[in-house]
């Protein structure tokens, strides 16, 4: 059973952390952190030598990271430092001492991407000096960091049409200038390659079997208006993201599509939406051209190749596959799927 404290509780048990060039004790109870307020006691004695320092504590993949962590038996943490203050990512990791890092953080806007247009000196402390300090100090401390970026710097070009099957590899150079959201995640994208130690994951349009979450792309796009009707790269995060922690293990760095092989178009999920949820369920269609009229910065809309990932795990499902079993049969309500 696990007994959660807070940092500010007293203890018999203390360790020393360097802040702001200052040692003073912090309190601890185990090794085992709570994805809320800090440190879990652990009976077993046989524990696994990783350990997790996870950033993203209140954004959604980082909390399931955190859920997939305590299903695994696996120490983790969550950073209390903001990416951008180099001093407090070491006393993160200097009080933690984890063999992993994850980097779930970052800024995506509220309630969408258009938010970075207005908001240009967030997304890049963000995004760009965020990600490249938590990238230096990881490697000055010799762990390897698993990064979560986007695949959404690219778009459907001459040499990758749109239905004809030719994705985007992980050695392309981004083509996607739309947004600046995408723009700062191209930036960091191409100077992170400078780093060894970091394993860059390409996601897009991420799902989840949790359809009331405003994040999953199908709820999303359930409650549109209307929606266009492009096929693209999407990421099925109940499949995907055990993997990811799966690739820490094996200490895979470099670039990595992050999404299931193949693609699906809007209408096709809210088909699936219909057949298996709600059998009332309608939507409409508009251009892109409409949609421009709505939004403030265009979308990205591509194809991403996941044969590298698909090699390293080969169990891995074709997005239709994995939407199906993963999302819709456990949420299946209608009866005649």
């Amino acid at each position: 059973m696990y007994h959660t404290i807070s940092l500010r509780d007293a203890s018999p048990y203390c360790l020393s952390i360097r802040r702001r060039n200052r040692r003073r004790p912090v309190p601890i109870h185990s090794r085992l952190l709570n994805p809320t307020m800090g440190l879990l006691t652990n009976g077993s004695a046989d524990s696994t030598p990783l350990k997790f320092l996870i950033y993203g504590q209140t954004g959604w993949i980082g909390g399931l990271l955190g859920r997939l962590c305590e299903e695994r038996g696996i120490p983790y943490a969550y950073g209390m430092g903001r990416l951008e203050n180099r001093a407090q990512l070491e006393a993160d990791i200097g009080s933690v001492s984890p063999t992993h890092v994850f980097n779930a953080a970052g800024v995506t806007g509220r309630p969408n991407v258009d938010w970075c247009e207005t908001h240009k000196l967030e997304t890049i402390r963000a995004n760009v000096v965020g990600t490249l300090t938590l990238a230096d100090v990881c490697r000055e401390s010799g762990i390897t960091l698993v990064n979560y970026a986007t695949g959404c710097i690219f778009e459907y070009d001459d040499a990758h049409p749109l239905g004809s099957g030719i994705g985007f590899r992980e050695e392309d150079t981004p083509n996607f200038v739309g947004s600046f959201y995408s723009k700062t995640k191209a930036m960091v994208e191409d100077l992170l390659k400078n780093y060894e130690n970091v394993c860059t994951l390409r996601l897009r349009m991420p799902i989840s079997s949790d359809l009331l979450n405003p994040r999953n792309f199908i709820t999303k796009i359930t409650r549109y208006e209307k929606v266009v009707n492009i096929p693209n790269s999407m990421t099925i995060l109940d499949e995907l993201l055990p993997i990811s922690i799966e690739m820490a293990k094996r200490n895979l760095t470099g670039i990595w599509n992050f999404t299931n092989p193949g693609v699906l178009s809007h209408n096709e999920i809210l088909d699936l939406y219909r057949e298996y949820i709600d059998s009332t369920f309608s939507w409409k269609n508009f251009t892109l051209e409409e949609q421009a009229k709505v939004i403030v910065a265009p979308r990205s809309n591509n194809e991403l190749d996941a044969t590298k990932l698909k090699r390293e795990f080969p169990e891995i499902l074709s997005i239709k596959q994995s939407l199906i079993k993963y999302v819709f049969r456990p949420n299946q309500k209608t009866s005649a799927a």
